[in-house]
């Protein structure tokens, strides 16, 4: 069966279909079946005496056993007050479940007040459900099915600096997107934190740290599954593939971009994000072994720049890693289902946030990428000297104003680019706008924009893949007329930074 043969979990695999989100509520069928009977079970002791026998039965019964699904598949924090009031109210419920109609109740002012504080436990959780959602990933509009494929390898000639082991070698992890042969409906698509429920837990604890939040903020990540099918076979046909290299922003790992991802993998791009490990808060490998963000101090705004361009030179020595190992995918010196399909001549790299500095290092350091892509983030690099390929600089409107210095910076970085470059302030948007965090953060502008949970997302990877178009398939492309299609130019957001001029 095309995209059977995975390297997921199987316990973990199950339980996907009872924790696929309903579309626009935030919540699984179970949970919204536990909260209509958890209603209903509040609501019974109001209801005419005819009918509170039956509908109390009915709603202990159904609340009860949605309760124990989630207990099987996966008890999200949003549920507990709805659990906390079925507990309350089930004792209660017992009596008008084995009197008769109209027999003697609890005293109206008792239970007046009662009800009324389980009903506003429910609404709490249905709006915590809401507000942090399971991701509801859209749905690539390209004409390929997506696959997807974890790769790990070693960099024999870099010695790990993060440990004390002077025969430790740099090992590095990257998720793959490619197109891919369509596959059945009931095929289990990838989860979205990992390729295991040990490896997504492992991944949001170490972003719960990393971030200050606590982990249970990521239940709906850990249970999140993607468009993608793992392992899924390549699509048909002959024609070689171009790649996107990605690297995400601080401590954060090769998950961070998904829908962005398979959105380009739709279109016939493949596109490899990294874990960088010691750098993202958590990288688990195929072994088991689970590498941790590596703190590091700093005492000054000079020294948190050092750093910062240490970590960017550290990214960008690994893009180019796995770039010379896709290499090694495609000509067969490693076995894989891409072998023969990835054209590594044409190659862009992408950065966010602090994958910016990486990507920016990377095309100046190693030639052999053809374009880069910069989604708001810093062009740290201790170094700073012309490069030859071209950028699209995507940012963020709102937090322009906190940030006096940033713009300027990045416009110095292009400006040293000897080809045409673009710089492109999208409306509506903050820095989370350019990751999958619409996804499940609450919809509040101040937090991820003011675009909804999935058009930020479309805007960016449909400039982006015009950008990818033109840079990396050579096909003719008005810009400047695509961004302004956006709306964008006319506000002046968009600047072109022509090396000929």
């Amino acid at each position: 069966m095309p995209g059977s043969n995975r390297s997921t979990d199987p316990a973990f695999l199950p339980l996907a279909s009872a924790n696929e989100m309903i579309s626009g509520i935030g919540m699984t069928p179970i949970e919204a079946v536990l909260v209509v009977g958890a209603l209903a079970l509040v609501l019974a002791r109001w209801l005419p005496p005819r009918f509170r026998r039956r509908v109390a039965t009915g709603a202990a019964a159904v609340s009860s056993a949605s309760a124990v699904v989630l207990a099987v598949v996966g008890l999200r924090w949003q549920m507990v007050p709805v659990l906390v009031a079925v507990v309350v109210v089930l004792p209660f419920t017992a009596r008008t479940m084995r009197g008769k109609p109209g027999g003697r109740r609890v005293r109206w002012w008792l239970a007046g007040p009662g009800s009324a504080a389980c009903v506003l436990a429910i609404v709490a959780g249905v709006g915590a459900a809401i507000a942090f959602p399971i991701p509801d990933f859209p749905t690539p509009t390209g004409r390929y099915a997506v696959g997807t494929a974890v790769v790990e390898w070693t960099d024999p000639d870099r010695p790990e600096t993060w440990t004390t082991d002077a025969d430790d070698v740099r090992a590095l992890q990257a998720q793959i997107w490619y197109p891919a042969e369509a596959s059945p409906d009931e095929v289990e698509r990838a989860p979205y934190l990992g390729r295991s429920e040990a490896e997504a837990n492992a991944v949001a604890e170490g972003v719960g740290a990393f971030l200050g939040i606590p982990r249970f903020v990521f239940d709906g990540q850990v249970m999140a599954r993607t468009n993608s099918v793992p392992d899924a076979p390549v699509a048909s046909g002959n024609r070689r593939l171009p790649v996107v290299l990605f690297a995400p922003g601080g401590g954060m790992g090769r998950f961070t971009n998904t829908a962005w991802a398979e959105e380009l993998a739709s279109h016939g791009y493949v596109v490899a994000a990294l874990d960088h490990p010691y750098v993202s808060a958590a990288v688990m490998f195929a072994g088991g072994r689970t590498v941790r963000w590596a703190e590091q101090s700093f005492s000054s705004d000079a020294e948190a720049r050092r750093l910062s361009e240490e970590l960017a030179a550290v990214k960008a020595r690994d893009l180019s890693s796995a770039l010379t190992h896709l290499g090694r995918l495609d000509s067969g010196d490693v076995e894989s289902i891409l072998a023969g399909r990835l054209d590594t001549d044409r190659a862009a790299v992408v950065g966010m946030s602090a994958g910016v500095g990486g990507a920016f290092q990377a095309a100046r350091t190693d030639e052999r990428f053809s374009a880069v892509i910069a989604l708001d983030g810093r062009p740290y690099d201790g170094n700073p000297g012309p490069y030859d390929q071209p950028v699209l600089a995507l940012t963020n409107q709102l937090g322009l104003d906190d940030n006096p210095t940033y713009l300027p910076e990045l416009g110095r970085a292009l400006e040293r680019s000897t080809t045409t470059s673009y710089l492109l302030t999208i409306p509506g948007t903050t820095h989370p706008t350019f990751t999958d965090a619409p996804l499940w953060m609450p919809p509040v502008p101040s937090l991820v924009g003011s675009l909804g949970r999935t058009e930020g997302n479309r805007i960016m990877t449909e400039v982006t893949i015009g950008f990818l178009d033109a840079e990396l398939r050579d096909q003719p492309t008005d810009l400047p007329g695509l961004f302004s299609e956006h709306g964008f130019a006319e506000h002046g957001e968009l600047t072109v930074y022509d090396a000929d001029e």
